[in-house]
């Protein structure tokens, strides 16, 4: 199965999250912050990354996304830039601005609000990972 990269500050949100994944038989790393994430990127080279928007800052996931989607082929995350993303944020539940997927403003596979139901992140998750693997 895949190796999923959860990037999130909340640890309850990443222990669910872990749970129903594994339970799917992917193998699950976590991350809590934007800078930890990058260098778990580095180091585990990720089939898909799960990303929150909140984290240190309130668009740290917004930040980190728009890093490894830099196009510029001499940039040292270029390696990165193919990773599927899901942001998978309360955002719309804490502000009232809404966000979707966008290639230039927000480039993420897709964006999906908390609470998910389990189901529906283990269909969600497949559907990214199907969709980077036809591409």
């Amino acid at each position: 199965m895949a190796k999923i990269l959860i990037i999130d500050d909340d640890p309850d949100i990443i222990l669910s999250t872990r749970m129903c994944l594994e339970q799917e038989g992917h193998e699950v790393i976590d991350a809590k912050n934007g800078r930890e994430g990058l260098e778990r990127i580095k180091a585990d080279l990720p089939d898909l990354i799960i990303l929150d928007v909140m984290m240190d800052t309130a668009t740290e996931g917004f930040q980190l996304a728009l890093k490894l989607r830099q196009t510029d082929p001499a940039s040292d995350l270029a390696a990165y830039s193919k990773i599927p993303i899901l942001m998978l944020t309360a955002i719309h539940s804490t502000t009232p601005l809404r966000f979707e997927t966008d290639i230039d403003y927000l480039p993420v596979e897709l964006f999906v609000d908390k609470p998910i139901d389990p189901d529906d992140l283990v269909n969600k998750v497949n559907w990214v990972l199907s969709e980077g693997e036809a591409n």
